[in-house]
């Protein structure tokens, strides 16, 4: 008997509860399929399932080895995955999955040099603010932005994120330039349409391990999106807290000047805010996902060249 095949056989018979469904699956024979499950049972000695008109139904025997069979299968696979996987180089379509605004800036610029880098991988870039379920979307890697939620996915990462408190020249030039966090309750400041009520967060810098203080501030304007707060604080509008990411070529360029420097500022307290990379967890990464996450890891080295004002 091909043990293997029958297990394979009766597991996707638990699966689907029928005989001729797992045939037509597997392009067997009806009687094919059968067969493999008797001989399953008459090694054993038990029967694994109970048949009627209704369909299949697991025995308690059938249950227990439902469940032993599943791990043995999974590792084989798993197995014949690592070796087949052992020398090969980087190829195939690699999925990517980024948010929108983070992707134009930091992931586009380096695809020339990353495709160039593993002429046999192929990029599908999805740029989305949603977030999608790796599994069912295909998605090989995505990269994620801010504290991750508890998750059966592998995290990897690449970098810190934190915000900025930033205004315009012109801005501050005409309503001042606040020098203690209180000063803030006098100034127009821009919200995020997701943030919870209006709440800024502050801590001195100097006092990494601190609680945050929470400061009420109010504005007329708010939006749900980073670029579309840049855009109004470059346009002398008010201040807002934005990524460090998003706004370093504008402090380079003394488009915007950083206010409360001292300060670390946050939307709200909370576990560390970091660029992730994350995939589908799997005993063996194929060479592709772990290609591209070394290659942008090594180009978001710290400090990041979004930091270097």
């Amino acid at each position: 008997m091909d043990y293997f095949t029958a297990l394979r056989v009766f597991l996707r018979s638990t699966q689907i509860q029928s005989f001729s469904g797992v045939a037509v699956e597997l392009g067997m024979e009806v009687s094919t399929v059968s067969r493999h499950i008797g001989r399953l049972e008459a090694d054993l000695g038990v029967a694994l399932f109970n048949r009627t008109t209704r369909g299949l139904h697991l025995t308690e025997a059938g249950a227990l080895l439902q469940e032993r069979a599943s791990r043995i299968l999974s590792d084989l696979e798993n197995a014949r995955e690592e070796v087949a996987l052992h020398n090969a180089s980087p190829r195939g379509v690699l999925r990517i999955n980024v948010p929108s605004a983070f992707g134009r800036l930091h992931i586009m610029p380096h695809m020339a040099e990353f495709l160039a880098a593993f002429p046999e991988i192929c990029v599908d870039v999805t740029l989305t603010d949603t977030t999608v379920d790796l599994i069912e979307s295909g998605t090989d890697v995505a990269i994620r932005i801010g504290a991750l939620p508890d998750s059966t996915l592998v995290a990897k990462r690449l970098t810190g994120q934190s915000r900025r408190l930033v205004g315009s020249p012109e801005y501050i030039k005409q309503a001042g330039l606040p020098l203690k966090p209180e000063d803030l309750l006098h100034h127009n400041c821009l919200f995020f349409t997701v943030q919870p009520g209006r709440a800024w967060y502050y801590r001195p810098l100097r006092k990494p391990a601190a609680s945050f203080e929470k400061l009420l501030v109010s504005g007329v304007l708010k939006a749900n999106d980073s670029e579309a707060l840049l855009e109004a604080t470059l346009s002398n509008m008010g201040l807002t807290l934005l990524p460090n990411w998003l706004i370093g070529k504008h402090l380079q360029d003394e488009r915007l000047i950083r206010v409360l420097p001292d300060f670390e500022w946050a939307l709200a307290p909370g576990p560390e805010r970091a660029i992730w990379a994350v995939y589908p967890p799997k005993k063996v990464v194929p060479p592709k996902v772990k290609s591209f996450i070394q290659f942008i890891a090594g180009r978001f080295k710290e400090p990041t060249y979004w930091e270097k004002t």
